[in-house]
């Protein structure tokens, strides 16, 4: 069963992309959380589409967690209006440390970073040691080549289809958070033509 979604893992890039539609895209998003009595997590900084988010939370009144590792936060990269914030050691422990506190997990246009820890939620829940939705907002198609790829190992035999379908992708917020609060999560083991549990 799903929980209720209280609390959203946010990852995203800490640029704001090439179209001025990305910042917006985050922006709607924030304010949908916040509207919605959703409290943002987040990776703690006012860089980029991360500032973008949390500003606009903020900004309708939500609450804010930030989760920043020692560098950074050593760098004056910590948002200086959050709710709250912790100080992670590493990039890992920030991850765990803002999974923990999530109830579901989106991920907007980004980077290297955004891409996996976004993979990094979605194998968690593939393998059982989460049971926490995991989508994306689809900001200008950004994420039709990762659905391309997650077809493609289907297809070769390395993905089952209920777990290349398990990710909610979708270009609008409030559509997206509906499809998180109402995900089911696969039943399926991830091994094909194989034993194992």
């Amino acid at each position: 069963m799903t929980p209720a979604l209280k609390t959203v893992a946010v990852f995203c890039g800490s640029n704001f992309g090439a179209s001025p539609a990305y910042a917006e895209a985050a922006a709607a998003l924030g304010r949908t959380l916040a509207e919605r009595g959703i409290g943002l997590v987040y990776g703690g900084t006012h860089k980029g589409l991360m500032g973008v988010v949390a500003d606009s939370v903020l900004g309708a009144g939500g609450r804010v967690t930030g989760v920043i590792n020692q560098r950074l936060f050593d760098r004056g990269h910590l948002h200086p209006k959050l709710t709250m914030h912790e100080v992670a050691a590493t990039m890992r422990e920030r991850k765990a440390r803002m999974a923990e506190l999530a109830d579901a997990f989106i991920a907007l246009p980004g980077g290297l970073g955004t891409l996996e820890e976004l993979l990094e939620a979605a194998t968690l829940t593939q393998l059982g040691d989460h049971v926490k939705a995991c989508g994306v907002l689809n900001t200008r198609g950004f994420y039709e080549p990762l659905r391309a790829l997650l077809a493609t190992a289907a297809e070769e035999g390395f993905l089952k289809p209920e777990h290349r379908d398990m990710m909610v992708i979708d270009p609008d917020p409030a559509a997206l958070l509906d499809a998180l609060a109402a995900w089911q999560a696969p039943t399926v083991t991830k091994w094909i033509g194989q034993p194992g549990s």
